[in-house]
């Protein structure tokens, strides 16, 4: 029997799998104060990104998993794309062919930010490969409803997360400002703004690849 070389033992051995760089949650704000037009645009700008060259090479060099939440008041929040990774082009053509094929889970209600952090953090049981869990939250208004944000963030940075704000300029004044205070947390943490539903995909797409790529320095 011939037996091979160490040297050529190593090269037929499988090759480890790539770990996970991260574990996105994206959640998306579909209460009361959140049309049907406004609907579109955030879904539709989240899939756009999604499938933006500079944002799939991004999550797919990370081998990124991903998954989608809708969220609205205390009780109400609801996974429409569940876990994914995306570890290549068509994974992440996938993923965003489901971002778009979703439907809305609510019409109504309040905004219950605490409640729906909550219950996205509790999503990450199921990807605990991944090394950084972040959160992305967008939303047009201040939490109203349920337990206040604020009171939870530290404890979700304190675990690992970071949460990162995306705020949609409407009829609240400073909402920036309020995520900065109240929503966002751990390492770099930060806020992008959007003037409007009408910028918002503009600004995910500039957000996610700055969640992805590990970026510093917090802005608005």
């Amino acid at each position: 029997m011939r037996i091979l070389p160490a040297a050529a033992l190593a090269l037929l051995a499988p090759l480890p799998a790539q770990a996970c760089g991260v574990a996105l949650a994206l959640m998306i704000d579909v209460s009361g104060s959140v049309d049907t037009a406004e609907y579109r645009l955030q879904m539709g700008g989240l899939s756009a990104a999604l499938r933006d060259g500079l944002v799939a090479d991004a999550l797919i060099a990370e081998e990124a998993a991903v998954t989608v939440v809708q969220w609205s008041g205390k009780s109400r929040q609801a996974v429409v794309v569940p876990w994914r990774r995306l570890d290549s082009i068509e994974a992440a053509d996938a993923f965003a062919a489901a971002v778009d094929a979703a439907p809305r889970a609510w019409r109504n209600y309040s905004t219950g930010i605490g409640e729906a952090l909550l219950f996205t953090a509790n999503l990450f049981a199921k990807v605990p490969e991944c090394e950084r869990r972040v959160i992305d939250v967008s939303g047009d208004g201040k939490s109203n409803e349920g337990s206040d944000p604020s009171d939870l963030r530290d404890a979700l940075a304190a675990s690992g997360f970071v949460i990162n704000g995306l705020a949609i300029r409407s009829d609240v004044d400073d909402l920036g400002a309020y995520y900065r205070a109240a929503v966002i947390a751990g390492e770099a943490a930060f806020v992008m703004t959007a003037n409007g539903f009408d910028d918002y995909p503009k600004v995910i797409k500039r957000k996610l690849i700055r969640e992805v790529t590990k970026q510093v320095a917090q802005a608005d």
